[in-house]
């Protein structure tokens, strides 16, 4: 079978280049040898933010955003969240196939018995002020288990890789937990193996002083729906820092908080909030018409609509909309709803941002179901933060098993100075007086 290639012809010597196409793309190696003479160095890509580059070969996500398609593994996201737990997709995620049930009950015991944090960890807490961002509490407090488990260096022993693993799946809702009740004064409440992930990750935010915290059902399958949603999306900014922190072959505590720090960014997790901040902004299902009109005259953006990938529906927001049906079934009513409801409607009908492709996404009803749940909008990324660290645990793993990737390096165009003459501290500024 003849190999797909692309003919390139310089017009700067005249000489044509002969290029394998792979999959859809160019080695970007391949231009270095488009060169001028021999001290030319040769053609590179200018490609600001990544946005036609793939920095690697992945078998974990697969996204079509043009036709709203999600998949783990192979399986779509919709199957998924509606036949399985957030920790069968974990195993999904980490190992490539679904779990056998003595597969799954063998890692559901596993992770549970890794939920307990050292109690030094406590201390790493209390040093913080009595307002300390929990996203900012996370990311020291997962950076600083590094200290606590100073063997997760040995990154290719692979059983200790995966003990490790275990480890931060495990603790990062304990550590979630503990940042939520740092910041109301409460005292922390330890794991219970005998709940299921999420109704543990529940217990530990919202116990008080009954014996025995019992999680609504319907809201702690909600939370796994979304920890689900949320597990994983390709190579986005923060898997983008995994990987390349871990390139380095940082410790994956290290290299975990270096990615949780990137979601912290509000471009990244913290685009929820925003969305909140908007529906607030607007007030009423009746005055969604007035604030359509000013975000198409210019004014403000239509926060939860558009994405960098999909150009179609998310395939999440489906599937969070209807979620948001069962827990305010619950929880009763968010008004909010309503108004993102109406807000959704005109903006299908709209040819304006139909025809920019803008649909809702995943951010777009998430933060109105946790803020239904009773969580205060600076633990929303928090709560992005522990299902996507299986995630980028499983691009970090992919990574160090990949023989063609090296320490992340990518180049610059130089647009500084050339040579510069040196001025002595002394002249400076009197030889540019003298000039003028």
């Amino acid at each position: 079978m003849a190999q797909d290639t692309l003919a390139i012809t310089d017009s700067r010597t005249n000489r044509t280049y002969t290029l394998s196409i792979d999959q859809g793309t160019i080695r970007a190696m391949d231009f270095r040898q488009i060169r001028t003479g021999p001290e030319d160095f040769g053609l590179m890509t200018y490609d600001p933010a990544f946005m036609n580059t793939a920095s690697c070969q992945s078998s974990i996500t697969f996204i079509d955003g043009e036709r709203g398609i999600l998949r783990y593994r192979g399986y779509p996201i919709e199957l998924l969240a509606e036949r399985c737990t957030f920790l069968e997709v974990a195993y999904l995620l980490l190992f490539g196939d679904l779990p056998t049930d003595i597969e799954l009950k063998q890692w559901v015991n596993d992770i549970t018995h890794h939920t307990m944090l050292h109690e030094t960890t406590k201390k790493f807490m209390e040093g913080f002020r009595y307002d300390a961002h929990p996203m900012a509490m996370l990311v020291s407090t997962v950076a600083a288990l590094s200290t606590v488990y100073p063997e997760a260096r040995e990154i290719y022993d692979l059983n200790n890789r995966l003990l490790q693993m275990k480890r931060l799946i495990g603790k990062m809702p304990s550590i979630a937990a503990m940042s939520y009740r740092h910041s109301l004064g409460f005292p922390y409440v330890y794991p219970d193996n005998d709940l299921s992930y999420t109704e543990n990750f529940m217990n530990m935010l919202w116990k008080m002083v009954e014996p025995k915290y019992v999680a609504n059902p319907v809201l702690a399958r909600a939370l796994d729906i979304l920890f689900i949603l949320h597990a994983d999306h390709e190579q986005n900014c923060s898997a983008n820092v995994m990987r390349s922190v871990g390139s380095a072959h940082a410790d994956p505590y290290l290299t975990t908080a270096a990615a949780a720090a990137a979601l912290s960014g509000p471009l990244h997790g913290g685009a929820n909030e925003e969305v909140l901040k908007m529906l607030d902004e607007i007030g009423s299902k009746e005055n969604v018409p007035a604030y359509i009109k000013k975000v198409k005259d210019g004014h403000g953006k239509l926060m939860g609509f558009g994405h960098r990938i999909y150009k179609n529906y998310d395939p999440r927001a489906k599937i969070i909309k209807w979620t948001a049906e069962q827990v305010f079934q619950v929880t009763g009513r968010n008004p909010k709803l309503d108004i993102a409801l109406e807000l959704e409607r005109i903006a299908l009908e709209d040819e304006y941002f139909v025809s920019r492709k803008l649909y809702p996404n995943v951010d777009f009803y998430s933060g109105i179901i946790y803020q239904a749940m009773g969580f205060k909008p600076e633990m929303f990324t928090v709560l992005f933060a522990i299902p996507r660290t299986v995630g980028w645990l499983a691009q970090w793993q992919e990574m160090l098993s990949d023989t063609e990737q090296k320490i992340a390096r990518p180049r610059q165009v130089y647009t500084g100075h050339e040579t510069r003459q040196f001025v002595p501290i002394g002249q400076r500024g009197v030889l540019a007086s003298a000039s003028l």
